[in-house]
């Protein structure tokens, strides 16, 4: 029997669809990733009866980066990663070992089935995933197909066997679009991204952002947000004047009239209209017009306006919107969530999809009215040919989505319901007067038929006053008419939803990429988010959109991002050359790039004004090794020690605090020690600054502390505090922090596990002999007299902590609170304190009591 595997791009997808294609009669297994499951399943293919295998993969298999030596920004010119640095894909995840996954499960199979998510991003994926499985697949003959690519649009039974009945084949020139634009913006950012932060970071000590990084669509994103920053300041309020009128009829309330000069800049001409006026005591009606409006009901729903009406309405940010959406997509409660298109197919059903909502009582009268009555053709809308409007694919309550999910799902519904819905229909009564020579007037609407403002009632007529019953030539009497004074009021800053509104329009970004432009200023500090979701640019965002403007306006303006994504999209639909593309675009760019170098006084005269110089930041906090004058600590992101006397920066971890440690000195260099920490219920340890970031040994990395030093003799060092190797992770070791006593703990210098043990123990030592059970390094405890845990009231204990009974219920494993996963990637690869490995090698994994300290978990 032949086998069929099938790949999805989530692991939630994959289930799904097996669980509509299988009619709820697969089996499932965990793959050897622990990440992805495995269903399968018989059934039939191409007439055939096969044995089908249906898993996924979790996004993108791989990523775009340099080769090794390129990632150097000390040893690499940054014009280099325009054309002479070679690139290469990587696993985008390592830890989830995705190709060595395809593979084990594809190794035998003849056909396979890609059910990607159906946008350019989607088809890429398609091409990673052939890439990794074709090698060990099957060989037909010359002739047989055996891939296939599934279009769907839903999570739905009928949208899913209609992708299984017309299969396709995946998209080349899609996937290569996406291959052109991942190459661009890490070369082009990349090149800049490191020559500003190293040029910046390196003279001022407060920018507060740990990379001031440039993007060929984030700077732009930046550059609309300062744009209306600028306009904001350079606002000079003008005085002007109106005319305000209210006159009275019988016993009815005064009506307030608008001026039909509307405003006027000089006061003295405008008090000579007010004397004109004044002339007449009375208001003669001069004519009555009622006219019959129509609100025309809503397009099909696209990811931007999503997208927009999430900030706007609801409060919730563009890339949180998405993941929602997502979710919602996955779970099968809505359409694909990524759409440029507003306009239905002929085909769509959207009397069956209106059914579904007939049992909800927010909306279920206003549903069964028009089935009764009969669905309203949507509105004709634009079809960019990728997937159907965003459409609730089945019924949802609050209890099944959550807060946030519901929320957008019931956006999404009413917004559905009111496509179908009729238009509102109101009623605009305008009334017109003379006083004297002047003409005012004013007007009301009374609502006729709500239509599909009763599913959008914020969209909705208000309800006003009643206008008084008139006709030509009535006279009102005038209450009161005066020259009131006004000034003219600034724009306020760009709010999400009109900056989305900017990006789509100027073409920067896709409908998938668009929140993450927005997210990522906001997370490298160029702009904040304030009430109402606007967005308020920093003085660093400032700094950096006015020095581009004085050095090169097209780095921040829209227009050649624009260009180069009409260029992209030609490559998808096969009407340009991917190399072409690739090499015209990046060729542009490093002319710009040597410019920008050649330049960047320009900048810098900016960032004078508004930052410190890095001599004149921080603290005093330890001693510099080479002249032993105080290095001064800078908290700023990145956070860092720079000795002024010596001009020489030194960098730190991230994302926790730094102190002083005991002011004991390094023995390699006599750079006194401080000590980094995450947190009370985190970790810490001490680090040498030199060494940090110039490992003195060998089989050491860039930022590495004490933990994880080989030093063969210092007391800090991983050879004198390293106890075992880590009870999770591959390749960590559990270290002694000699800070932690009276709550004594040992930590793994690669992941996050903390083992809390012997508590209000006196001192806790890492001794010279190992376990025979496991090659963990022993352990001398000693307790005061009072608080002993140990039998027979002893106080002192050598042991393993892992093996010895005396120590086994004074054990306690926990993970740390980490800001981030880890200060940095990678670690020591060892096992043991690496003292006296060639004598007995790597200590083994203390599997007998992994479950034992699993048992304590928090």
């Amino acid at each position: 029997m032949r086998t069929v595997l099938m790949v999805a791009e989530k692991p939630s997808l994959a289930q799904s669809i097996s669980k509509i294609l299988s009619k709820g009669t697969c089996t499932s297994r965990k793959g050897l990733n622990g990440a992805c499951s495995v269903h399968e399943y018989t059934g039939s293919f191409q007439g055939q009866s096969v044995r089908f295998k249906m898993t996924s993969v979790c996004g993108h298999v791989m990523s775009l980066d340099f080769i090794g030596k390129y990632n150097n920004w000390d040893k690499v010119d940054p014009a280099e990663l325009f054309s002479k640095a070679p690139t290469e894909k990587k696993e985008a995840n390592p830890k989830l070992n995705m190709v060595k996954f395809l593979q084990v499960e594809a190794r035998g199979c003849d056909y396979v089935v890609l059910w990607l998510d159906c946008d350019k991003e989607g088809e890429n994926i398609c091409f990673e995933v052939l890439d990794a499985i074709q090698p060990v697949m099957n060989k037909g003959s010359v002739r047989e197909r055996s891939v296939y690519r599934a279009k769907f649009s839903s999570i739905t039974d009928t949208d899913i066997w209609n992708a299984m009945n017309c299969l396709g084949e995946p998209n080349c020139n899609e996937a290569l679009s996406v291959d052109a634009r991942q190459e661009l913006d890490l070369r082009i950012g990349c090149a800049f991204t490191r020559f500003q932060t190293k040029y910046f970071q390196g003279k001022y000590g407060n920018l507060d952002s740990s990379l001031i990084s440039f993007g060929p669509c984030q700077t732009p994103t930046l550059g609309f947000c300062v744009e209306r920053h600028d306009k904001i300041q350079s606002f000079k309020p003008e005085t002007y004047w109106i005319i305000q009128a209210k006159v009275f009829k019988g016993k009815d309330s005064p009506l307030t009239l608008d001026w039909n000069r509307v405003r006027v800049f000089d006061r003295e001409v405008g008090q000579m209209f007010v004397n004109l006026a004044k002339t007449s005591r009375e208001a003669q009606v001069e004519s009555v017009s009622k006219k019959e409006k129509t609100k025309q009901r809503p397009q099909a729903l696209n990811t931007v306006e999503m997208l927009r009406v999430a900030s706007s309405a609801l409060g919730m940010g563009p890339q949180h919107t998405m993941q929602i959406a997502e979710r919602l997509y996955t779970q099968g409660y809505i359409s694909y969530p990524r759409t440029e298109t507003t306009h239905y197919p002929e085909n769509f059903d959207l009397k069956g999809t209106l059914k579904q909502q007939t049992n909800n009582i927010i909306w279920a009268e206003e549903v069964k009215a028009l089935l009764l009555t009969g669905l309203n053709r949507p509105r004709k809308g634009t079809d960019a040919g990728d997937h159907p409007p965003i459409t609730p694919m089945r019924a949802a309550s609050e209890g099944e989505l959550g807060s946030d999910g519901w929320r957008l799902y019931e956006y999404i519904t009413r917004h559905f319901i009111a496509t179908v819905s009729q238009d509102c229909k109101y009623l605009q009564t305008t009334i017109e007067f003379s006083i004297g020579p002047e003409a005012f007037s004013c007007s009301g609407k009374t609502l006729i038929s709500p239509g599909y403002t009763a599913l959008m009632p914020w969209q909705g007529i208000p309800l006003e006053e009643a206008m008084p019953d008139c006709e030509r030539g009535d006279i009102f009497t005038v209450d009161e008419i005066k020259l009131v004074e006004k000034q003219t009021s600034p724009p306020d800053y760009l709010t999400e939803a009109e900056l989305i509104t900017l990006m789509e329009k100027h073409g920067i970004g896709t409908d998938a990429s668009i929140p993450v432009h927005i997210n990522n200023i906001c997370q490298r500090n160029y702009v904040t988010i304030e009430n109402g979701r606007k967005l308020k640019p920093t003085n660093l965002g400032i700094v950096l959109v006015h020095g581009y403007h004085k050095i090169d306006s097209e780095l921040v303006l829209p227009t050649i991002r624009s260009a180069v994504e009409k260029q992209l999209n030609l490559i998808a639909q096969g009407k340009a050359n991917y190399q072409q593309v690739l090499q015209h675009t990046l060729d542009i760019f490093k002319r710009k790039f040597h410019f920008f170098v050649d330049s960047i006084t320009s900048m810098d005269e900016l960032m004078e004004v508004s930052f410190s110089p890095i001599a004149a930041s921080g603290k005093p906090l330890s001693r510099c090794g080479k002249c032993h004058r105080f290095m001064k600590y800078i908290q700023a992101k990145p956070s860092r020690l720079h000795c002024s006397h010596c001009d020489e920066t030194y960098s730190l971890p991230q994302n926790g605090a730094i102190k002083l440690y005991k002011e004991l000195r390094c023995p390699l260099d006599e750079f006194e020690l401080v000590l980094w920490t995450s947190g009370a219920r985190g970790k810490s340890y001490p680090l040498c600054p030199y060494c940090f970031s110039n490992p003195p040994f060998r089989d050491m990395k860039k930022g590495m502390g004490c933990n994880e030093c080989t030093h063969p003799s210092c007391q800090h060092s991983l050879n004198s505090l390293g106890i075992g190797q880590c009870v999770e992770c591959d390749g960590g070791v559990l270290v002694l922090d000699p800070t932690s006593g009276p709550k004594w703990r040992m930590a793994c210098n690669k992941c996050n596990v903390v083992v809390h043990f012997f508590e209000h123990a006196h001192r806790v030592q890492v001794a010279q002999e190992t376990c025979d059970a496991c090659d963990a390094s022993l352990v001398a405890v000693d307790f005061n007299k009072t608080r002993t845990p140990l039998p027979a009231s002893e106080t002192q204990h050598t042991g393993c902590v892992f093996c010895d009974p005396v120590f086994q219920d004074l054990v306690e494993l926990k993970h740390a609170t980490m800001r981030h996963f880890m200060h940095r990637g990678g670690g020591a690869r060892r096992g043991g304190r690496g003292r006296g490995r060639g004598r007995r090698g790597n200590p083994k994994k203390p599997k007998d009591k992994m479950a034992a300290l699993a048992a304590y978990f928090v």
